[in-house]
């Protein structure tokens, strides 16, 4: 009924296909509104509240145009927010409702038309690689997915679904939300900011409201593992629990240490699924339940030659997992320059069909073409260009990491991902904390020959001594265990390295700050001569 009231408050202002801007704290409000734009067939744009930061109150404004929005909704709790924000920025042309004040006739509510391929929501990207663009997802995406993730996980109409992810990210809008209405016994919802200041609340909940499905991305395992205490551990029973493990790259240490740390609490070893999706394929795209996580050790010299190869015991090697199998998706690995489709075990960009994969971006025919319209060199296709590397094995897919960030240096591709891991696990002081990995001197306009610059968090309470001494030791973590040289160390307060609203590490970003010297550095151990290469960049952009 309140839904309905919404939807016929909406009727009489928009026309179906306007955009309407969800803005809300968590809680139930922001179901019914959703409810409430699909009902009035109007597109919903869900996104995070204005952030405190500067660049996260841009960033809302850049996606409030770039959709078009004619309405901004949200509750009475969060409006002064709401609409000091919308002065601030200039936000122009959108009516802003509070759907909680009660406004509209329910029995004023048609029904619209609506058919598959019915525009349902703009899923705005992240941005981990570059301005944000809004998917546009269908109703026949939306069912299509969440038909697949009941089959994948084998859940059913007892089951319950719930987690601490917003609603305005697809993993807790489209991976947990959606199917506990629609196919579940219902959703429930948990404050985001009560699982960071203490995880144990997530696996509480849980345990008391009979929680059979839930999902997170890497770091909130990681932050379970390293906070959740012997004591709160023994009050709880996570025997009846299923969960997914996605959104950003899902580590190996960390789904052996959770699944390992709470089997005393009932946590059955198949329980945790680590899954691969992305936003462009409305969510899921790979995936497979039904046994224990598969941790793979692989030959890490034939990693650098994109060579999926099982390690021999002889060699160094690294451990991947499994994201389980293509669920429903048509997935190709093809080499991204030639088009070419590659054989089993050979690293190349993810490429995807099926009907989860989005009808493109909302009015980005280009960007649109290149990637949603992509063809293989003997013809076939469309498919979807993810931009994500990785290969098939054994009728796994394994995941590498993003094309664009890869670090090709003296002809080896090294994963930065890979390098932020082996610092947090060498040095203590940065365990728990965020870095980001990335090269220098390449096709930025810096001259000097190219070079790895590591950022990375660190607890502000070290003295200036114990901060220089930690850069020199990094350098010669990487310089150990990679081959490669690291030209700077930048070290910065937590919160310091910038992510995406799912936690993924913005590295391009991080980048561009370095280059223009508007990191707030702790503490920066710079070689000279890429300090002069910069110093002259600096001084040309500024012209």
């Amino acid at each position: 009924m309140h839904s309905r009231r919404i939807a016929s408050w909406l009727q009489e202002r928009l026309s179906p296909g306007d955009r309407a801007l969800l803005l809300y704290s968590p809680g139930i409000e922001f179901t019914t509104a959703f409810s409430a734009c699909v009902y009035a067939g109007v597109i919903a744009v869900p996104a995070p509240l204005p952030g405190r930061y500067r660049h996260e109150r841009r960033r809302l404004a850049a996606i409030a145009r770039d959709a078009g929005v004619r309405a901004i909704l949200t509750q009475q709790g969060d409006l002064p927010d709401v609409e000091k924000w919308i002065a601030e920025e200039g936000v122009v042309g959108a009516v802003c409702h509070p759907t909680d004040a009660g406004d509209g006739d329910p029995d004023a509510w048609t029904a619209p038309e609506v058919s598959s391929d019915t525009l349902a929501l703009l899923q705005y990207t992240s941005g981990s690689t570059g301005d944000p663009k809004g998917v546009m997802v269908t109703h026949g995406n939306l069912v299509a997915n969440v038909d697949r993730m009941v089959r994948m996980f084998g859940n059913d109409s007892d089951t319950t679904y719930g987690g601490w992810i917003p609603l305005y990210h697809d993993m807790g809008l489209i991976g947990l939300m959606l199917p506990g209405l629609l196919c579940g016994s219902g959703y429930v919802q948990m404050d985001p900011m009560s699982f960071l200041r203490r995880p144990y609340h997530w696996l509480r909940m849980l345990d008391a409201c009979d929680v059979n499905f839930t999902a997170a991305p890497d770091f909130g395992y990681e932050m379970c593992v390293r906070r959740v205490t012997d004591e709160q551990l023994a009050t709880l029973d996570l025997s009846r629990l299923k969960a997914a493990n996605g959104s950003e790259p899902v580590r190996a240490d960390v789904v052996t240490a959770f699944t390992e740390r709470f089997a005393a609490a009932g946590l059955r070893p198949e329980a945790l699924i680590p899954v691969y999706g992305l936003a462009e394929a409305t969510l899921m795209a790979s995936g497979t339940s039904g046994r224990p996580p598969l941790c793979t050790e692989v030959d890490a010299a034939a990693l650098e030659n994109r060579d999926l190869r099982p390690a021999t015991g002889t060699h160094p090697a690294r451990v991947l997992v499994g994201c389980g199998a293509p669920s429903g998706s048509d997935a190709l690995i093809v080499d991204p320059d030639s088009g070419e489709p590659l054989p089993d075990g050979r690293i190349g960009e993810i490429w995807l069909d099926g009907p989860c994969v989005t009808a493109g971006y909302w009015e980005n025919d280009t960007v649109t073409d290149a990637t949603f319209h992509a063809r293989t060199s003997d013809g076939r296709g469309p498919f979807l260009r993810t931009g994500d590397l990785g290969a098939l094995l054994d009728g796994d897919l394994y995941i590498t990491g993003r094309r664009k960030d890869v670090l090709v240096l003296h002809g080896r591709n090294l994963h930065p991902s890979d390098i932020e891991y082996e610092l947090r696990s060498q040095h203590e002081e940065l365990e728990g904390l965020h870095g980001a990995a990335f090269m220098v001197g390449h096709d930025d306009g810096v001259d000097t020959a190219p070079a790895i610059v590591a950022v990375h968090e660190i607890r502000a309470h070290w003295g200036a001594e114990r901060l220089g001494e930690i850069a020199v030791d990094m350098k010669q973590t990487v310089a150990r265990e990679f081959g490669v040289p690291v030209a700077a160390v930048a070290l910065v307060r937590p919160a310091g390295v910038r992510r995406t609203t799912s936690g993924k590490v913005q590295r391009s970003a991080m980048r561009a700050l370095y280059l223009a010297g508007e990191l707030d550095t702790l503490h920066l151990a710079e070689d000279p001569l890429l300090t002069a290469a910069l110093t002259e960049h600096r001084r040309v952009t500024a012209r």
